[in-house]
């Protein structure tokens, strides 16, 4: 059997040629070797008792699989590796579809759904020698509409290669069962509308409003429009190139209004009045100079509005355009590259409830742009309103009043717990951030010294003597003040001892008497350095964290923890006398600070903060018995 497995036929056979002798000889001898190498591997088989027939099926079960290509198949769609999908397509696909739109096609419906986290289960295969291998199977994924799941076949053919056993007849219905060649998958928007932030009486602090979209008609424009185009720019901030770019999109046609920039709208009463006030005249000097250019329109547009302006814009916020970043951290949240997000305040704090959910559908259409099928779609949902427990009267009374000054400013309702007023200075404007400013405008807000960017009632900052009744309290609950007792007269300048060097604590007035209820009239700065030392260090930090020093304080907006030291504590004397009227090293939250004087009027239970208005109201205790009763 090995020599007949060996043997070749010749024609020429007993006709030998002398001078080919050598030539036959090495042929017949690599041939001898051939057949030693399989008698030597057979006789492995042989001795491991391996029928051939197991050999040749394991190397066909060594093959991949149709349900395995399929898997890989929808795993390189996640992986937006469309060139290698196509490589599976046998003969007769690729004839109907080149390279080039395979992947166009795969690219653009995948990735406009957003399809991800797919997932596929083989449920059936059949094998058949007309058909090729048909397996049947089930889908889902994620997609910008929600979940989609159906159920589908693929059906491979026998592949001509070695790597490629199997090769897919692909279809357009291996995207979504009903699609064919000549329909087109189309996802669709239905925006949500935004909830409104009203104040505890139902007036709007932010909510809808409308702006003027300053735009270009091209068709209107004249052919050299080369100083107008210059002219636009510089009342609009938008450079030239930027213009002319945005002129110079594929969809723009002569009649196609081109979007530029967003500005405050004139209003009507605003373009009646006989006595405009600055901004009311830079409104209307702003649209003149710009209807004077030919192509410009302008169109109202609605935007989100903050009535109550700088008075209200750090407890607001306002919105602004997602940025890739924001798309990335809020992925699978209903954002899109045109959504607006919260960008700080009461905005950011309830972007979730005041977003809503916008309406998506994902449809297929024909090429007559009928509806044939919706694989999935989302309800739109409009946000919540919030209403807060503010007061928009008091809130611009305390603007206006400090509005030149650098401070902060907190108004609570000391039985509730209801801030009724939070405001900060100097500040911005909300509208303006939302509209978008210019560059010039931006770092003008960014480099002014008063820091309007800055939200002073979420900083820790020094109280001073707004701090002396907390020392009063901690001192007459230890009982080591006696609000009788008069410490005596020591002056406008005090020293304990020589110990302190040049040191000396100095006040403005001194209390005459020197009696608790004199030193706070007075504002005795000596009267509380001493009462803090006869506290004591360790019984003044004591007191202090009771009252939610170096602690979180409950309340909606994260804000800074109060601290008496910049260190774990109080470092020396002096150290401990500056802190008896609010110096040193105490920095106080100004919410904190609010709350604390609550305790004054509630028998000495602190209660706690809250700015969610609530119809009934709520009152919740935050320290109990913070300070004694009968001496709060």
């Amino acid at each position: 059997m090995t020599y007949s497995g060996c043997e070749t036929s010749d024609p020429n056979k007993g006709k030998m040629d002398m001078g080919k002798g050598k030539s036959k000889k090495k042929t017949i001898l690599l041939l001898s070797v051939g057949c030693i190498l399989l008698l030597a591997i057979g006789g492995l088989f042989v001795q491991k008792k391996v029928p051939i027939m197991e050999l040749l099926q394991h190397r066909t079960e060594s093959r991949v699989k149709p349900d395995q290509l399929l898997e890989q198949y929808y795993s390189d769609i996640e992986k937006g590796k469309y060139e290698e999908m196509y490589r599976m397509l046998e003969k007769k696909s690729r004839e109907k579809i080149s390279k080039e739109n395979f992947i166009s096609r795969n690219q653009r419906i995948y990735e406009g759904i957003q399809a991800k986290n797919i997932r596929v289960k083989a449920t059936d295969v059949e094998k058949s020698r007309k058909e090729g291998t048909t397996v049947q199977y089930e889908v889902t994924m994620d997609t910008v509409a929600g979940k989609v799941s159906f159920s589908n076949q693929a059906v491979f053919q026998a592949g001509q290669e070695k790597e490629n056993p199997y090769m897919l007849h692909w279809e357009d219905s291996m995207i979504f069962p009903e699609l064919t060649s000549g329909d087109k998958v189309k996802v669709s928007r239905e925006e949500a509308k935004r909830g409104r932030i009203l104040d505890r009486n139902g007036v709007v602090l932010a909510g809808e409003g409308t702006a003027s979209l300053v735009g270009l008609v091209p068709g209107k424009m004249r052919e050299d429009s080369s100083q107008d185009i210059g002219k636009l720019a510089e009342i609009t901030g938008i450079s030239p190139e930027e213009i002319r770019k945005r002129l110079g999109a594929k969809w723009v046609t002569a009649d196609s209004f081109v979007p530029l920039k967003t500005v405050e709208k004139l209003t009507q009463p605003e373009k009646l009045s006989e006595e405009p006030d600055e901004k009311t005249t830079r409104k209307k000097e702003r649209d003149e100079a710009l209807l004077s250019i030919p192509g410009v329109m302008l169109s109202d547009m609605e935007i989100r509005q903050y009535p109550t302006g700088m008075a209200s814009s750090h407890l607001i916020g306002y919105l602004q355009k997602v940025t890739a970043e924001d798309l990335k951290e809020h992925s699978g949240e209903g954002y899109h590259e045109n959504s607006m997000i919260g960008r700080s305040g009461m905005e950011s704090l309830y972007e979730k409830e005041l977003k809503g959910q916008d309406g998506v559908e994902i449809a297929i259409v024909d090429s007559k742009g009928q509806k044939k099928d919706v694989p999935a779609d989302i309800a739109k949902q409009d946000g919540k309103d919030i209403a807060l427990t503010i007061d928009s009267n008091l809130q611009q009374n305390i603007y206006q009043k400090f509005a030149g000054e650098k401070s902060c400013s907190v108004a609570m309702n000391p039985y509730t717990g209801e801030v009724l007023a939070l405001v900060s200075t100097p500040t911005f404007d909300g509208n303006d951030l939302l509209l978008g400013m210019d560059d010039e405008s931006w770092n003008s807000l960014k480099e002014d010294e008063g820091k309007p960017l800055m939200n002073r009632f979420r900083q820790k900052l020094s109280p001073g003597s707004s701090f002396k009744p907390i020392i009063a309290a901690i001192g007459l609950k230890t009982g080591t003040i006696d609000p009788q007792e008069d410490i005596g007269n020591t002056g406008l300048d005090w020293q304990k001892d020589s110990s302190w060097g040049n040191y000396y604590v100095k006040t403005l007035h001194a209390a005459k008497p020197a009696v608790l209820q004199n030193a706070l009239i007075c504002s005795d700065n000596v009267y509380f350095a001493r009462a803090a030392l006869k506290i004591g260090k360790e019984k003044l930090q004591a007191g202090l964290d009771e009252l939610g020093f170096g602690r979180k304080l409950p309340f909606e907006i994260s804000v800074a923890e109060s601290q008496y030291s910049n260190t774990k504590q109080m470092e020396s004397e002096i150290q401990v006398a500056d802190s008896g009227y609010g110096q040193g090293q105490i920095l106080m939250n100004p919410i904190h600070l609010a709350a604390l004087y609550t305790g004054f009027a509630n028998q000495g239970d602190v209660i706690k903060p809250y700015l969610l208005y609530q119809e009934e109201g709520r009152r919740e205790v935050w320290i109990p018995s913070a300070y004694e009763p009968e001496q709060a």
